[in-house]
């Protein structure tokens, strides 16, 4: 494949397809998956057809961790289209298209064109920000939010003009309104500490005190406000209040007084260090080249404000953020997608700086990252042998998928080869070769992973099921999770009662005082999922219950089990 100018049509045309079709693989290939995904497809379901809209429902109960606008967005396909993985992704298309904007442009108007364009590629494809743009969940509407947020503070900031200064930051604001709406006051985490670390950087104090800086908090009062009437308005509105702003919020980052299901903190323990041992993998396979774009930025740390302006703002976008959240109690690796703007605009600026020719140190990062992608092409032939091989045959599947499989594989290889090849002389080359290469992994075998991993993964056959064997008989869950709650109120029945756990002597008793209660009933419980198995080892579905729920007369009547995956056990009480 030739390259031409950056500036030709046919370089912008090959790029937005080749991201555009690795977005799309990812959000529309696949079903929902563990965890997160069944339970906000729930959510986003209800949304379609419950009338208050203020507070989502999970199975039929208040879930008051997010606020609504991802679900109002993901309701709008699903009450037109069906409940269908693919349609409630829908809107995360026009998430992954605004974050991609948005970096592109900050990084365009900091730096230039080609770095607008390398800053939108990088932001698109690392390996954490990939995985937020594909997933159902609040994070992708979050990175969208705070990447255009950004743009705002940049503008505001290095604006010359007070109209200019306003109107970069009341896009912040506005930005930062829709943030706020989808994973509350977190999306003020980057902007804020960007332009605090900004001020004392650059010793500019007076910008914190510019009233143009703070004339859009009206824009998110008038958004975040009026959501929060509706809420109060609600039954038990001061309680779900609480929740969304005390143990969601303050309890993510220190231990509160809260009841044990809301104790947010004892869940997702951080570690010291946690963020930074993992970083590498969250920039995957960029992270070679985050590493030189820093070298060379603290190589070039004592040039003018002005030709350094982009990579303090890169930093300050991303290092405090980083800092805050390794000292946080609670800590995913989905917490950190928020300052990947950051990094992607350093790696913008380096792509710009190596134009003139690259270094022995950028060489070897363009190298080896070409050398980690040729890697990631065996790594995906291999998983592909052994889930062919699992399904019976090489290439499960009709041979189209088969074909595209192959076609990606062989195009990464060979882009990869020209990246290593043309890093030295012709680094531009490099770079459009190394993210062809990674889009077409992305793209061919992927697709095939993404197939067959469905069928661990589909857990509306176990909800069919259920309502299938249950039909006409009261249905119980015991101490159900999330995610099972949510399968059986899309694809079961969406109205059941619980018995919460641990299911445990006094547990055994409570099922048999709900049996004699309604004596038809019958109960779900999820049991431990196998482990993974190679393909030529016997699987073995048997399930014995305990003896102690044995003597209690409790039988197993039926077992669900997905092939790695999940197993559920539906139970009868023998009078």
């Amino acid at each position: 494949m030739q390259f031409g100018p950056l500036n030709a049509r046919r370089t912008l045309l090959g790029l937005g397809c080749a991201l555009l079709l690795a977005w799309c693989v990812g959000m529309f290939a696949r079903g929902y998956w563990t965890p997160d995904e069944p339970r906000e497809a729930d959510i986003a379901w209800r949304m379609s057809w419950q009338a208050d809209k203020a507070v989502p429902l999970l199975a039929g109960e208040a879930f008051c961790e997010k606020p609504p606008l991802t679900y109002w967005l993901a309701a709008l396909p699903i009450k037109l289209l069906g409940t269908q993985a693919w349609v409630a992704r829908l809107p995360n298309l026009l998430y992954a298209l605004i974050t991609a904007l948005g970096v592109g442009l900050l990084g365009a108007r900091s730096l230039g064109r080609f770095a607008g364009l390398a800053a939108a590629a990088t932001i698109s494809t690392f390996l954490l920000a990939y995985q937020v743009a594909i997933w159902l969940a609040t994070d992708a509407p979050l990175l969208a939010a705070v990447s255009v947020a950004l743009l705002g503070a940049y503008i505001g900031f290095y604006a010359t003009t007070s109209p200019e200064r306003l109107r970069g930051y009341l896009l912040m604001h506005t930005a930062l309104a829709f943030g706020f709406l989808s994973k509350s006051a977190v999306a003020w985490m980057v902007p804020a500490l960007a332009i605090l670390t900004l001020s004392i950087w650059e010793k500019r104090w007076r910008e914190l005190l510019r009233w143009e800086l703070y004339a859009g908090l009206l824009i998110q009062a008038a958004l975040i406000l009026t959501w929060v009437w509706f809420v109060y308005r609600g039954n038990d509105g001061l309680e779900h209040l609480k929740v969304f702003f005390w143990n969601n919020l303050v309890g993510r980052f220190a231990a509160v007084d809260a009841p044990p299901d809301l104790q947010y903190a004892a869940a997702h323990r951080n570690s010291p260090g946690k963020y930074l041992i993992e970083l590498p993998l969250y920039l995957f396979p960029w992270t070679l080249l985050v590493i030189a774009a820093a070298r060379r930025a603290w190589r070039q740390r004592r040039a003018s404000l002005q030709d350094n302006r982009a990579v303090r703002f890169a930093l300050a976008a991303s290092l405090p953020s980083l800092l805050v959240l390794s000292l946080a109690a609670t800590a995913r690796n989905i917490y950190l997608a928020p300052a990947l703007p950051g990094f992607a605009l350093l790696v913008g600026w380096w792509a710009r700086e190596i134009l003139p020719g690259p270094d022995s140190w950028d060489v070897r990062a363009l190298r080896a990252t070409a050398a980690m992608l040729l890697l990631g092409a065996a790594v995906f032939a291999a998983a592909l042998a052994v889930l062919g091989a699992d399904a019976g045959n090489m290439m499960p599947g009709p041979a189209i998928y088969a074909a595209v499989s192959l076609a990606g594989l062989s195009a990464a290889a060979i882009l990869a080869i020209r990246a290593w090849a043309a890093a030295r002389e012709h680094a531009v080359h490099a770079q459009w070769a190394l993210l062809l290469a990674y889009c077409a992994l992305l793209i061919g075998p992927a697709s095939q992973v993404y197939r067959r991993v469905d069928a661990w993964q589909d857990l509306a056959k176990i909800g069919r099921a259920v309502e299938r064997d249950t039909a006409g008989r009261p249905l119980i869950l015991l101490a159900p999770d999330e995610t099972t709650r949510a399968i059986i109120d899309m694809y079961a029945r969406s109205s059941v009662e619980r018995i919460a756990g641990p299911v445990d002597a006094a547990g055994i008793d409570r099922i048999r005082s709900a049996a004699a209660a309604a004596p038809m009933s019958l109960f779900l419980l999820q049991l431990p999922s196998q482990s993974p198995q190679l393909p030529w080892r016997r699987r073995s579905q048997q399930a014995d219950l305990p003896p102690a729920w044995q003597a209690a007369k409790i039988q197993m009547a039926k077992i669900y089990s997905l092939p790695n995956g999940r197993r559920y056990a539906l139970l009868q009480v023998t009078p």
